[in-house]
């Protein structure tokens, strides 16, 4: 994900720069970097897992449910929680 897209994404969903922070758990200052894409003269790469949780809350899912995930990736081992099919 590029700075320009990150910025679209933000916009596709009304968030003020604020308000994305809090959605991804991230400080207002950090959302700032991405768009601009550097701090202080160095490249900021958003990472694959800020890339990820916005592709989650533009689906939808506000909040981490394993249940969602569990049922969601099929060929997954069952582990702790999970019921395995016989």
């Amino acid at each position: 994900m590029d700075p320009e897209a990150f910025r679209t994404w933000r916009k596709s969903l009304g968030l003020k720069q604020k308000d994305a922070a809090e959605r991804l758990g991230l400080k207002k200052r950090v959302i700032q970097y991405y768009e601009k894409g550097h701090r202080d003269g160095k490249a900021v790469e958003i990472p694959k897992t800020v890339e990820l949780a916005c592709l989650a809350l533009a689906l939808g899912y506000d909040a981490y449910r394993d249940d969602v995930l569990s049922h969601a990736a099929p060929g997954r081992r069952a582990g702790k929680g999970d019921h395995a099919e016989t």
